[in-house]
């Protein structure tokens, strides 16, 4: 497998970070004024309307066979996708290298920067009738679901990249780091056969991971592939639209997702990539070195000598006065044994 120099994404990553998206609440506003910078690169187009009418717009560029449908926010709380993917679109507009050249024969991209806008508004995963779109893919009552659907049948991707974030309890399993990024190739049906299309999704995961593990190894883990019947990603791979799910996760001390922005940047990048140089997506097993998702962390954890009267917290974020808050919430569980707290404070004793 070719895999990208870090030096080079590096490099890359620096010159293009998008400077106006910062932190986790990223709303239409702060997207909408951005799209301008990029008119005259690519095919900008109104795709509708979300459920309160907030535009819904899609970004297209490249001229080759091989179609990549990618999309971010469908749940509106989980924007680290979206700043990477206006990192990508700075990278796209202003540079002229060979990795871009290649890619853009080889492939036409399609992207959704941001598919559920009203629920980014109220910095919520539903939509403004609460429903979860990632859960709406059969009986797609939303707008927003409609419109993918819509998009995906019509573009007929050969592979879809569906941009999440996930919680900061997740850690990889064996070891005592947070899963700052990780992959998913989504289960086709209750068994969770592998399909000829989740061995396809498999090898383009398994060339981002090899990238990954040279810059942040054993940061990188592997979300369940347990099959949801109503989700989005195992029935578009189902469907035979090989579907790649990235989850940005927690770095240290990296709450705003500055950091897992960045490789999530890299993973993308590296994933068009692969499959714009690639003749087939045979090579797969390697997928199942990926340490799985292990739920071994809380956001804090005081810690006392006699170990009877640990406490665990986690933050919950909220908007407040028109700005993102994130409250400490003691967590119900009794038992912390063999868990992590991202922040922990040792007392001698049981008095704060």
């Amino acid at each position: 497998m070719n895999i990208l120099s870090p030096e080079i994404l590096k490099s890359i990553f620096k010159a293009q970070k998008e400077t106006e998206l910062f932190g986790k609440w990223i709303t239409f506003k702060d997207i909408e004024k951005l799209l301008k910078k990029h008119l005259a690169v690519f095919k900008i187009h109104e795709l509708g309307f979300s459920e309160q009418e907030r535009p819904i717009y899609t970004l297209q560029i490249g001229t080759g066979k091989k179609k990549i449908l990618l999309w971010s926010q469908m749940h509106g709380n989980e924007s680290t996708g979206t700043k990477a993917l206006f990192d990508l679109f700075n990278y796209f507009s202003t540079t002229s290298d060979e990795i871009l050249e290649t890619i853009l024969k080889e492939c036409t991209l399609l992207f959704i920067p941001m598919l559920n806008p009203d629920g980014a508004q109220a910095y919520t995963r539903i939509n403004a009738n609460e429903i979860d779109l990632n859960r709406d893919a059969v009986d797609r009552i939303a707008k927003e679901s409609k419109l993918l659907r819509n998009t995906l049948e019509q573009f007929n991707p050969q592979f879809c990249f569906n941009l999440h974030d996930q919680r900061t309890i997740f850690g990889v399993e064996g070891t005592k780091n947070p899963a700052t990024i990780s992959f998913l190739a989504p289960s086709e049906e209750e068994t969770r056969a592998i399909t000829e299309g989740r061995k396809e999704t498999m090898n383009v995961i398994v060339a981002m991971n090899l990238m990954l593990q040279q810059m942040i190894p054993n940061f990188v883990g592997r979300y369940t592939d347990e099959f949801y019947p109503t989700a989005t990603g195992d029935n578009f791979q189902k469907l035979g639209y090989n579907t790649i799910l990235i989850e940005s996760g927690h770095y240290p001390d990296d709450y705003p997702r500055e950091i897992s922005r960045e490789y999530t940047f890299y993973s993308i990048l590296q994933g068009i990539y692969h499959i714009a140089i690639s003749d087939e997506f045979s090579s797969y097993l390697p997928y199942f070195d990926i340490p799985n998702n292990a739920k071994i962390f809380y956001d804090v954890i005081h810690k006392y000598t006699d170990n009877e009267n640990n406490k665990a917290y986690q933050y919950v974020d909220k908007i407040v006065d028109n700005n993102l808050v994130s409250e400490l919430n003691a967590v119900e569980e009794k038992d912390i044994h063999g868990k992590f707290g991202h922040n922990e404070i040792v007392f001698e004793d049981n008095i704060v």
